[in-house]
């Protein structure tokens, strides 16, 4: 059997990054930046008022209680000459640029409210509630690298810095196709011998957690012929392909029976449990990627958190390798078979790790209860409880 660091290693040297392009900013929620981003002017601009107040010399205030004329307001944008002289203050709001001549604001709360006059009842040292220019970042400084995944607050500072536009690598889009004469629809009555189907649900939503777009094609039958239709006409709005089931042993294997005669997908076992059987290469003129999985829930969740995830992040450009791994205590003795690297479904908390009762690779529910997985190597058959063991957690 394949070692699962080879069967990794295999499907990373094949997956490369997609071309970057260049987005809208507010359609890049989600993508990952392929260009370092400088702003071209400081942030803030220009000193500027953080509450609302009165920008006063901090002199004329330090034997507060005082009373000083207001000679005038400013407020946000505000883009006029304003200054203030000695023992004179001026009325400013939050993010008011600073009349000359001020070195502090008094908070309005410290005074009285007035607008021709005013009573400011505590001294304010100087740069009091001032923001200044190019506190937050300054002129030419870069505020995202290359490699950042953009989130919420990342479009902020693209925003904030100027940019309307921006050069990303885009979330890479997944076609997820599940196979199995047996599989209903969800939501529809179950006939004899069948199954509501659960893997392109879940593997759906695993892709978008990796930060790709995903794509349900549903699920087909077990006749290779049908299945080939439907990954053909996938094709064209694919940069991956998963497909759970017909790549067993058995007979009735559609995606092993479809692809094979290819030669450019390759058919495994793989030394692990579960997750065994599994598929990985490239089809159609494009050479998309397409990993195509077991069956069994289970089995089919580990093996993309294994693989699939580790090659999306590539897609990406991100930095990619094993799954993220931690050291935890196990609660109870772990059985594992000789030969074969076991991912045992448990719940971490803290520092110690607690196996789940159900680790058939077909018990979801079980998987639904989990937050990790215990890594048994291949030459351990049994741990102890207190072992120290690896943990992935999910």
């Amino acid at each position: 059997m394949k070692p699962v660091d080879r069967h990794l290693a295999d499907i990373l040297a094949v997956v490369r990054p997609l071309a970057p392009l260049e987005v809208e900013i507010d359609t890049a929620l989600g993508a990952v930046l392929a260009e370092d981003v400088a702003s071209p002017v400081p942030l803030p601009p220009f000193d500027n008022s953080a509450m609302d107040g009165y920008a006063v010399r901090a002199e004329d205030v330090a034997g507060a209680p005082v009373t000083l004329p207001v000679i005038g307001d400013v407020a946000a944008g505000d883009g006029g000459l304003n200054a203030v002289g000695p023992g004179l203050v001026a009325r400013v709001m939050t993010g008011a640029p600073m009349p000359a001549g001020a070195d502090a604001v008094v908070p309005v709360e410290w005074t009285d409210g007035g607008t021709a006059r005013v009573r400011i009842d505590r001294p304010a040292p100087p740069g009091n509630a001032i923001r200044r220019a190019g506190e937050d970042v300054l002129a030419g400084e870069t505020v995202l690298r290359e490699g950042a995944r953009i989130g919420a607050a990342q479009v902020g500072i693209l925003a904030g810095a100027g940019r309307r536009r921006v050069r990303v690598r885009p979330r890479p889009r997944v076609v997820v196709i599940s196979t199995g004469a047996e599989l209903a629809e969800p939501g529809t009555p179950l006939g004899a011998g069948q199954i509501w189907e659960s893997n392109s649900f879940m593997l759906t939503a695993a892709v978008r957690e990796a930060g790709a777009d995903a794509f349900r094609a549903g699920s087909v039958s077990d006749d290779p012929k049908e299945f080939l239709d439907v990954l053909d006409a996938q094709l064209l709005r694919a940069d991956a392909v998963i497909t759970s089931g017909g790549v067993s042993m058995g007979a009735y294997e559609p995606v092993k029976e479809a692809l094979s005669p290819l030669g450019t997908v390759a058919f495994e076992k793989v030394a692990m449990q579960p997750g065994m059987p599994q598929g990985f290469g490239v089809v159609g003129p494009d050479r998309v990627p397409i990993f195509t999985l077991p069956g069994n829930p289970v089995s089919s969740f580990v093996s993309f958190v294994l693989f699939v995830r580790p090659a999306l992040r590539a897609m990406q450009g991100l930095p990619v390798g094993p799954p993220e791994a931690v050291r935890a205590t196990v609660t109870a003795p772990l059985r594992s078979p000789a030969g074969k690297r076991s991912y045992l479904r448990a719940v971490l908390t803290g520092r110690t790790v607690a196996p789940v009762t159900g680790q058939g690779s077909h018990q979801l529910a079980a998987l639904a209860a989990a937050n990790a997985l215990i890594v048994v190597p291949e030459d351990a058959t049994s741990l102890p409880e207190g072992a120290e063991v690896e943990v992935i957690p999910l």
